[in-house]
């Protein structure tokens, strides 16, 4: 449930501060006052999209907050490592550049991941559902949504997967055979140009390194024999210096004991220096060049190369390469056996689809008797007593006989008036029948739906005398189950209230501000006598306006 809204800077929304009740709470004001602002501004703390126009003209930033009951999202708060005691607190910001950021209980959070916590905790109903009703791609979803039947329509959609797949790889190996012989002497072509090259992982790099030593193999040489000279090779080399050093400094140290510390450095010098000489000849004597092997490395390091740019890859890329265009010529050289074995496959998961598609189908057919004659009875309570309400389901006939939603198609049917036959939806309700039809449908979807509030922006669109006195008194018997919020314009359900709000426009400095205002029993009164008849409040509207508040009353009461 939605305890508490605070909206700041939205729109002509300077800041207001709501606290909402649990039943009927109706929003009233005149045209323009800001009522579908705060629609709004819910709609944005609940992750809808937005743009800096939402922003007060002036501010830097917008912000909305709405407390709600934490009991319904437990799993979605425990899934995404939210901490939540009592109260769920969202909150949505927005800066003048239009970028805005979203929290949860403080935790940031994205608005894609707040339209999924959104989901669970309200169902805003705006003024084009009912042109949502007249589309009858979406009656399918609306029945299944009603019969419960997500686990029939998943595992049926597991089965259809399936079935794509398989069509999928059957179509791929069907080709004809101009373009098979194509491919396959491409492909043949290919593996015997890499398999030639005798590519190995990490021969490229070897290669290069053994090119750039043969390269300056002169300069090593020289460095490497006057290296050893001085170490090791003339009478006053560094190694025989070292080692009479230390002769010396170890008679010193017999002489002298704190210089035995110097002699054993003198020592490991010397040890250091005569290992170094035999590092460089051994490698010295190592050194095979020729003029032979330099061209060798040189011509297979083009090849490489040459590889690499005509294929477009790296040297470990050819080598997966070259396998993957062996499997793509085993795949066509097999193609029909492989064929054979996938369109019997093909026509094994057809069946299986059928017979999902079949379950399916009952428990629809079971679902749509109970949805007719639920909102028909609904309907009935909502002053359409002659209407009529059908579920058309048909098979869908065609080549393979189903589709990603089963083997169905389906429309709702409805007659308005007696005498008149069953037809389309758009062609037969009136803008009042569509609110009414969709007011009916949600009080029947709200029982299976965890969802615990109901938002209806302009519901009484169309609708008008008794069966706007209906749609209150519906709206009423939802909210004893559903938290139900109402933007409306009419006193018959206005005075249906439990908890009533008006919203005005004012003026200060010059600049505009909407408030909003929870009205007592005599404000009711009055903002009553002014929905009846505008700004000329009399004895009379107010006399009028007192009879609905009782009226209402003894509804409730009974």
């Amino acid at each position: 449930m939605l305890n508490e809204l605070h909206i700041e800077n939205i729109a002509v929304i300077e800041r207001a501060d709501i606290r909402f009740d649990p039943g009927l709470n109706v929003l009233t004001g005149e045209t323009g006052a800001g009522k579908s602002i705060v629609i709004d501004a819910i709609g944005a703390v609940l992750g809808e999209r937005v743009s800096r126009d939402l922003v007060r003209r002036g501010a830097e930033k917008a912000q909305v907050t709405a407390v709600f009951d934490s009991s319904c999202a437990e799993a979605w708060l425990q899934e995404n490592e939210i901490d939540a005691e009592d109260e769920l607190i969202l909150q949505r910001r927005i800066l003048s550049d239009g970028k805005s950021s979203c929290r949860v209980c403080g935790t940031p959070v994205t608005a894609s991941q707040l339209k999924d916590l959104a989901a669970l905790l309200v169902d805003i109903h705006g003024q084009n559902d009912g042109r949502q009703l007249m589309d009858e791609r979406r009656h399918m979803a609306y029945l299944d949504s009603f019969g419960c039947l997500d686990g029939e329509l998943g595992a049926y959609r597991e089965q259809y997967a399936r079935y794509r797949s398989l069509r999928r790889e059957l179509e791929q190996l069907t080709m004809d055979e101009v373009e098979k012989e194509r491919l396959s002497e491409s492909l043949r072509y290919q593996i015997a140009e890499l398999e030639r090259a005798e590519l190995k992982v990490g021969e490229k790099e070897s290669l290069i390194s053994r090119r750039d030593l043969l390269r300056n193999s002169e300069k090593l040489t020289e460095a490497l024999d006057e290296a050893i000279r001085l170490l090791y090779g003339d009478e006053d080399n560094a190694a025989s210096m070292a080692q009479n050093a230390e002769y010396y400094a170890s008679r010193a140290a017999a002489l002298v004991p704190e210089l035995e510390e110097a002699q054993n450095r003198i020592h490991e010098a010397a040890f250091a220096l005569s290992d170094a000489a035999e590092t460089l000849r051994d490698f010295r004597g190592s050194l095979d060049f020729s003029p032979e092997e330099y061209d060798r490395l040189e011509e297979r390091i083009s090849l490489l190369n040459k590889l690499e740019r005509k294929y477009s890859r790296d040297e470990e890329a050819l080598v997966a390469y070259l396998e993957e265009c062996r499997e793509k010529l085993d795949s066509i050289e097999y193609a029909e056996e492989r064929s054979a074995k996938l369109q019997r496959e093909l026509e094994a998961q057809k069946k299986q689809c059928r017979k999902a598609a079949l379950a399916l189908r009952e428990r629809r057919m079971a679902a749509a008797k109970d949805l007719e004659q639920r909102i028909v009875r609904e309907l009935r309570e909502l002053n359409m007593p002659s209407v009529r309400f059908a579920v058309d389901l048909q098979e869908l006939g065609g080549d393979p006989g189903f589709d990603a939603n089963g083997a169905d198609q389906l429309r709702f049917l409805m007659s308005a008036n007696a005498g008149e036959d069953l037809g389309r939806i758009s062609r037969i309700a009136s803008g009042g029948e569509l609110s009414r039809i969709m007011l009916a449908m949600k009080n029947v979807f709200a029982e299976h739906d965890p969802v615990s509030s109901l938002i209806f922006d302009e519901i009484d669109s169309g609708v008008s005398g008794i069966a706007a006195q209906r749609v209150g008194e519906k709206l009423y018997s939802v909210s004893k189950g559903k938290q139900v919020l109402c933007v409306t314009h009419l006193p018959q359900i206005a005075a249906m209230a439990d908890s009533h709000y008006l919203i005005e426009k004012k003026e200060r400095d010059g600049r505009t501000f909407t408030e909003v205002s929870r009205l007592d029993r005599e404000g009711r009164r009055m903002e009553l006598a002014r929905l009846h008849g505008g700004d000329n409040i009399t004895i009379t509207t107010l006399a009028s306006a007192e009879e609905q508040l009782e009226a209402a009353e003894r509804f409730k009461a009974m």
